[in-house]
């Protein structure tokens, strides 16, 4: 159907459907259990049939989610992969995200991309400096976040003791919907606080398959579990009386975070986290463009890129540009207009991505996330429409601290070389700064984290046939600024001035005191820091 007829039965069926999406992301510290999580979540929505085994990823069935092999190598997730599954009839949009700090950048893009978080806490950690550094991105989006104490199983810290630290440390109200019964360690099952019953759980098949859940009455939980219950129920209690009973609002506005127990390994405490997804977490809504204008659900298609990965399909080398769809229905085969180039782009492979698993997609509606494949035009923070031009808000890049020198090993494979920098700049794997001075043949790597480069590297092995040689360099901070720095610095020692390929200008500096320095001599040049929370328009 032509998008330009919006009859009110096909405004009606779009909101219905947008109505239907929860689009979220789970924030973590590496090891909290987050792919564990992700697995156990599409255990329960039957996507999958068994979840990897039960002690740690490297040890692991290769976890759905995790497809690079370095992921597999190393048991830890470097790139994000994209969800969809069917719960309660409602439609769930889970974006998986890196949990290693030094890959903060491609989870920022994420979090671009979604209505809500899970901020998954280990019960013996509490929260962790990867953890804070997440919400607070969360915050300065005003993303709604569900806490989950995962690892319940395991020996850890006292629940009141972490109820506290959340409230301390994000300023959040913790409101629980579900409370652990059994101390850390010895997981019986929760309160379910919404329907006043205990549920017991037994693990199944060592945690591969959903675990067996019995549901008893507040009597009988005394009964069958003495002070473990009692202990549960006032605890809660306590946490209810100095805080609030829960109030999806006060969710919603950024102010309180629902609290529920689990053991994402044991599939223990999974099910109720989907049904509190369903229940309350919010649906695709109007999304504001760059200008702050909403732009309601039923207007013609429009999304953005949040993620850009290629090689996800060894056997075609392909390239596939994640879009979160904002407004209207995406029809494959249509289309598009991209706002940064004002050109037209087809859409003709489109497809839903299940880990490395895919399928064809017809359709999709506010909240869903669509790969388009073979769509190396796109980079990240693209807009797209259909009609109406629009343009979303700008995803802006971390500030890099590490820098090295790259070279091909072999000269006479510089075109591959040449090709494989430009395609990870462009997945923003990594960001690319030059010069003149330095030219074509030795680019500077920019990273948050120097991880980074391991990929770098690894990708230009496999996947472009262009070993390369790293070589650092002494600079830990970097500034925007412009064209008449470069000039300004040219000899100065402890300084360099290159460009990026966004335009910008990058002034790198070996530390704190040589940025002083030049500051104190050079009082006329552009030095601005580079900020997560002041979008570019």
């Amino acid at each position: 159907m032509s998008q330009d007829v919006l009859t009110p039965a096909r405004i009606s069926g779009i909101h219905k459907e947008a109505g239907r999406r929860r689009t979220f992301a789970v924030i973590s510290h590496p090891d909290a259990g987050k792919s564990t999580l992700t697995e156990a979540l599409a255990l329960h929505a039957k996507v999958i049939g068994t979840a990897g085994a039960s002690s740690g990823k490297a040890n692991r069935k290769e976890t759905v989610s995790d497809w690079m092999q370095m992921e597999k190598d190393r048991g830890i997730s470097i790139s994000s992969a994209a969800l969809q599954f069917s719960y309660r009839d409602t439609v769930i949009n889970l974006l998986d995200t890196p949990g290693h700090a030094d890959f903060s950048e491609d989870t920022y893009r994420v979090l671009a991309a979604v209505d809500c978080a899970v901020m998954l806490v280990d019960a013996a950690k509490g929260l962790e400096t990867q953890t804070m550094k997440l919400f607070e991105v969360c915050k300065q989006r005003n993303l709604p976040i569900i806490t989950v104490i995962n690892k319940w199983d395991r020996p850890g810290l006292d629940a009141l003791a972490l109820m506290d630290e959340i409230t301390e440390r994000t300023g959040l109200q913790p409101m629980p919907l579900t409370w652990a019964v059994g101390i850390s360690g010895d997981f019986r099952g929760v309160w379910d606080l919404r329907n006043d019953r205990f549920a017991r759980f037994q693990r199944n098949n060592a945690g591969a398959q959903i675990a067996l859940t019995e549901y008893f009455t507040p009597e009988e939980a005394a009964e069958s579990q003495g002070s473990n219950w009692t202990d549960a129920v006032d605890e809660a209690g306590l946490v209810i009386e100095s805080n609030l009973e829960f109030d999806v609002e006060a969710f919603h506005a950024g102010k309180a975070t629902p609290i529920l127990f689990s053991s994402a390994a044991l599939n223990f405490g999974v099910k109720e986290l989907l049904d509190a997804l369903v229940d309350f977490a919010p649906p695709a809504a109007p999304r504001p463009d760059v200008d702050g204008n909403p732009r309601p659900v039923e207007s013609p298609f429009s999304g953005f890129v949040f993620k850009v990965q290629a090689g996800m399909n060894k056997a075609h080398r392909d390239h596939v540009a994640f879009i979160r769809v904002c407004s209207g229905v995406f029809e494959r085969g249509m289309v598009v207009t991209q706002t940064r180039t004002g050109k037209s782009f087809a859409t003709k492979y489109a497809q839903q991505v299940f880990g490395r698993e895919r399928e064809v997609i017809d359709e999709a509606y506010p909240g869903d996330v669509v790969g388009l494949v073979n769509a190396s035009s796109l980079r990240v923070g693209d807009s797209l429409f259909l009609e109406g031009p629009v343009e979303y808000p700008a995803i802006p890049l971390f500030a890099p601290e590490h820098f090295q020198v790259a070279r091909s090993k072999d000269p006479s494979k510089f075109k591959q070389f040449r090709r494989g920098i430009e395609q990870l700049e462009h997945e923003g794997v990594i960001q690319v700064l030059r010069s003149d001075v330095r030219g074509d043949q030795a680019p500077v790597l920019a990273a948050v984290g120097p991880m980074q480069f391991e990929v770098v590297e690894d990708r230009m092995a496999h996947d472009f046939s262009a070993p390369m040689r790293l070589e650092r360099l002494p600079y830990s901070l970097a500034r925007i600024s412009t064209a008449e720095a470069m000039p300004a610095l040219a000899n100065v020692i402890g300084a360099e001035v290159l460009l990026r390929s966004d335009g910008e200008y990058l002034a790198l500096f070996n530390d704190v005191w040589a940025l002083r320095r030049i500051e104190k001599n050079h009082p006329d040049l552009t030095l601005v820091p580079i900020g997560t929370h002041n979008p570019a328009k």
